[in-house]
């Protein structure tokens, strides 16, 4: 079956590895997108007769709701992320994070379907043994923990909604994101051949981008059985620590050195073993491993060279 898909932030980091995919499977996609980053990231799939781009600010109701009329199904990625970014631009992040999706919900019609990337962020140390899993409590602490735990509360009031919860995500995409932690920890390796660790024991997890993309397509093939509940999306065998990250990036680029130092602290403090149980119990399996990733970005690095403000 295909829809009319109105993706939001569509050429984003997500967006921009996923709009593709779907196009690819038959569907109808809109994308809106305020370009903010200046990116041409969607320049490859202009000519899809199914493609359709609207330049607009997903806080105006006068742009959203002609969009939303037309949709079935809404994939919201539009969303200043991560903490750091929240910090830079506080009012942006909470007008766009949250009071631009509460808009959207009460736009939207009972019948119309969301799929919507929210954050495992907000689980910060987990319990006494770091463990996690959809049920466990959420102590979210940055900004953008916060006001995600908020937007998934109202998402899940929408009969017809789904939430993943998304690992941290890394790969080569279009829009290319270098500051996501194992993209940058790879880039360091190629460009720098060190890091300087904070935090080095702490636990984290990952997602390559192209399983965030084939996880929202199993969703809408498989809705009616996963429609109102919340999935964590990550890889089962990659709950592993700063350090021990280092060590599986080192086993391709042997030259990397990597030291830790109380130099900085995770502002949601993130420090936990997740599980993803409940999303493999539906039959989704990630196809990236953390290794095949990494070898992806030490190609895509080749190519790739932060020289904004640099001569060499």
């Amino acid at each position: 079956m295909t829809h009319h898909i109105l993706v939001t932030g569509g050429a984003g980091y997500l967006g921009s590895t996923m709009v593709p995919d779907l196009l690819a499977a038959g569907h109808h996609v809109t994308v809106v997108d305020n370009f903010m980053f200046g990116q041409a990231s969607l320049n490859h799939v202009c000519y899809h007769p199914n493609f359709s781009v609207v330049k607009g600010d997903i806080r105006m109701a006068s742009v959203m709701k002609p969009l939303l009329k037309k949709a079935d199904l809404i994939i919201p990625l539009a969303a200043l992320v991560g903490a750091p970014l929240c910090n830079q631009d506080p009012v942006g992040a909470t007008t766009t994070n949250h009071d631009a999706i509460a808009m959207m919900l009460k736009m939207i019609s009972k019948q119309q379907i969301i799929l919507m990337p929210t954050t495992n962020s907000a689980y910060g140390s987990g319990d006494d043994i770091n463990f996690c899993t959809e049920e466990s409590p959420l102590r979210p602490i940055s900004q953008y923990a916060i006001e995600k735990v908020k937007v998934e509360q109202l998402l899940m009031e929408h009969e017809n909604a789904i939430s993943f919860r998304l690992a941290t995500v890394f790969g080569m995409s279009p829009r290319m994101r270098i500051d996501l932690l194992v993209n940058d920890f790879v880039y360091r390796a190629v460009y720098d051949r060190c890091v300087m660790l904070f935090e080095g024991a702490f636990k984290r997890n990952y997602i390559h981008v192209r399983d965030v993309s084939r996880v929202f397509q199993h969703a809408i093939g498989h809705f009616e059985a996963m429609k109102g509940q919340i999935y964590n999306v990550g890889l089962s065998d990659a709950n592993v620590s700063k350090t021990e990250l280092c060590e599986v990036i080192r086993t391709q680029l042997p030259h990397f050195i990597f030291l830790d130092a109380p130099l900085g602290k995770d502002p949601d403090q993130r420090n936990y073993i997740v599980s993803y149980a409940k999303i493999e119990a539906t039959g989704f399996q990630p196809m990236m491993s953390l290794e095949k990733g990494i070898q992806e970005l030490i190609k895509g690095f080749t190519m790739l060279k932060n020289t904004r403000y640099g001569n060499v």
